[in-house]
């Protein structure tokens, strides 16, 4: 019978001379029994998988170059410890927070076949939901931070059915999220997702928007009504703003999640109801929990699995394409208009507090001044929009950075020293301009947060 193809592949480097302590050839023979490829030569293709082996030889520097090197391709690599001694914990959690998905020994016992094999499965399942059209028709948006944050909430929604907790500023897209968490949710009698907006809850009339109530439960119940607990039964509970909810909601709220019981107001039946909880909120609720304004206890509960949704500022690449949605949406017209140059400029240096929402509503105003076949342009932007706004020409390569350069060339130091130091004062000014927000540095940057992350970690090593 001739071989069968293999499934899939991986890039196997190994950063010592000593063939990996002797086990080189046992790890290719273990990958290929779970019909993974090796590719032992040459180098990796962008967005492939690496498996990267070392030992407690290995030089330090030449370990963080071939992660960034990986990284910058969005290569997903996996580390692969031979060394005779244990690898010290820190040591391991160093490299984690370099920006790799996994930290493996290989004495640990583990079938690395079978495990490699599993993590190409789980990848590749979420991959194909990134590329599907639910997601690329609706949540827009190709960088980094977004389609990190798109990635982990896929993966809670498929693989758990525990609550989430969707963090970021207004307007960053949580209910989108939160639709999408429901969608993918793969729960077999799976019901109705239920919306119910904190901040316009009626405090006297909260306990009818949860329980719902029974006919003359008090003035003006004309007659039964259902609340939320009912209506979400067997589906998904989304709780938008949640810290906006006063301390006795949060305490009946604790104590629906926990028992799964209820009673509607002005009823003394007891009702069963089971729902995955999704909840958002533009607040610190830890910042909220030392101040006594959020339960810890409901904190807990509620952020099982959470992710961050990034600001706008943090993804300015995503606004030509955002834009783009935005204006077909306006024109109601498969072909919008292409925004000009100038215009263009002019939404990527533009501030939004307001995030992607305020965003679709800048594209709304323009929409309404165009007219005609031809580009978008200055012209388009309303006067409103044109208020306390100034720009001036960048010239920061003249600002110093052609005589450091010529510097070091006269210094003898090589190109490669150059960029190395160059990337490192880059990442640090950068880290310091976002104050220590590292996702918000990387899209300053325009690199993945791992790779961001990966250079913190060693600089505080």
């Amino acid at each position: 019978m001739p071989p069968q193809p293999y499934l899939t592949q991986i890039w196997l480097y190994s950063l010592n001379t000593g063939g990996a302590n002797g086990h080189f050839q046992t790890i290719i023979d273990q990958i290929r029994s779970a019909n993974i490829g090796c590719c032992l030569d040459g180098i990796a293709e962008s967005k492939t998988n690496i498996l990267l082996i070392l030992d407690e030889n290995t030089e330090e520097e030449k370990l963080i170059e071939c992660i960034h090197e990986a990284l910058e391709k969005e290569c997903r690599v996996i580390i692969l410890y031979v060394g005779r001694a244990p690898l010290p914990f820190f040591k391991a959690w160093s490299i984690l927070g370099m920006g790799v998905e996994e930290v493996l020994s290989f004495h640990q016992g583990i079938r690395l076949g079978d495990f490699i094999r599993a993590k190409f499965a789980r990848w590749a399942a979420i991959d194909r939901i990134m590329d599907s059209g639910k997601v690329k028709n609706e949540l827009i948006g190709s960088s980094r931070a977004w389609r990190q944050s798109l990635r982990q909430a896929i993966e809670m929604a498929c693989f758990s059915a525990a609550p989430v907790l969707i963090l970021g500023e207004s307007g960053t897209g949580k209910e989108l999220v939160a639709r999408l968490i429901h969608q993918l949710d793969r729960r077999p009698d799976k019901q109705e997702l239920v919306l119910l907006d904190c901040t316009t809850i009626v405090p006297e009339l909260s306990g009818s928007e949860f329980f719902g109530h029974e006919k003359g439960a008090f003035t003006n119940a004309v007659s039964t009504r259902d609340g939320a607990f009912t209506l979400a039964d067997r589906g998904t509970l989304f709780l938008d703003e949640i810290g906006e909810l006063p301390l006795r909601l949060q305490a009946e709220l604790l104590r629906v999640i926990q028992e799964g019981i209820y009673k509607r107001v002005g009823s003394n039946i007891w009702k069963k109801t089971t729902f995955r909880l999704v909840s958002a909120t533009n607040r610190d609720l830890l910042a909220e929990v030392e101040k006594g304004d959020f339960r810890q206890d409901l904190y807990y509960r509620i952020r099982t699995c959470s992710v961050r949704l990034p600001a706008l500022r943090e993804r300015k690449t995503d606004i030509p394409e955002l834009a783009e949605f935005f204006l077909r949406q306006e024109l109601k017209t498969d072909r919008p208009p292409p925004f000009s140059p100038q215009a263009l400029h002019y939404l990527l240096s533009r501030d939004y507090p307001g995030n992607v929402r305020e965003l679709k509503q800048l594209v709304a105003r323009i929409a309404y001044r165009h007219c005609g076949d031809c580009p978008i342009t200055l012209g388009d932007i309303p006067e409103t929009d044109r208020e306390n706004t100034s720009y001036t020409e960048h010239t920061w390569q003249e600002n110093g950075f052609r005589d450091a350069i010529g510097q070091a060339l006269a210094d003898g130091v090589g190109l490669k020293d150059i960029k190395r130091c160059a990337g490192d004062v880059a990442m640090e000014l950068a880290i310091e301009q976002a104050e220590g927000n590292l996702q918000e540095a990387a899209q300053r940057l325009g690199v993945s947060d791992r790779l961001v992350q990966g250079f913190w970690a060693v600089k505080r090593e």
